[in-house]
């Protein structure tokens, strides 16, 4: 029997087959949440590649080439190379050390540093001896990831690219001879 001062619509039970109705449609945002979210992979690609990843001191002592990516989850470019940079590192790590130091972690603040990391991605290039022999600033193709690790790997010069080059030292650039060039000069 209905109460007279309660003002709520009385409550009609739901039938059968509305609580299948609601069960379905609860399923379906369920998997709906779980594909947007990138499956169920409890951690980013990149994040992944990451924990994989020896340590750069380890990496740059072992007798192999090292490509060392600056990174942070929440980075497009970044996360747009993450497929390319897991492929290179799948088919390259008998021969190449992938290291991948995400930014936003204050463990890597001395890297950043040391690197002059002042963008993402920025990947840094090293020989089989751990010297410094380029640098890549921003995003890469997959075929040019390949170009970048194929040079590595073979000792060969860099390819050119745009936002690819070497790193000279304050050495380098204290032999070289100084131009004074005005700057509407064009070069």
């Amino acid at each position: 029997m209905a109460n007279p001062s309660d003002p709520s619509p009385p409550s009609i039970p739901l039938g059968r087959r509305e609580r299948v109705l609601l069960a379905m449609i609860a399923a379906a945002l369920a998997v709906a949440l779980v594909w947007l979210r990138g499956g169920l992979h409890p951690e980013a690609p990149l994040e992944q590649l990451a924990r994989r990843s020896l340590d750069l001191p380890v990496a740059l002592s072992n007798g192999r080439p090292s490509l060392v990516e600056f990174y942070a989850d929440w980075c497009e470019a970044c996360r747009s190379m993450a497929p390319a940079m897991e492929a290179v590192e799948r088919q390259h790590r008998d021969r190449l050390n992938v290291v991948l130091l995400n930014v936003d972690n204050p463990r890597w603040l001395p890297e950043i540093e040391r690197y002059e990391v002042n963008g993402i991605p920025q990947l840094e290039l090293f020989d089989n001896n751990g010297q410094s022999v380029g640098r890549s600033l921003g995003a890469r193709s997959a075929p040019e990831l390949n170009a970048l690790v194929e040079a590595l790997i073979d000792g060969t010069p860099l390819p050119r690219l745009a936002g690819v080059g070497a790193v000279s030292t304050l050495a380098d650039t204290a032999q070289a001879p100084a131009v004074m060039a005005d700057p509407r000069s064009h070069g």
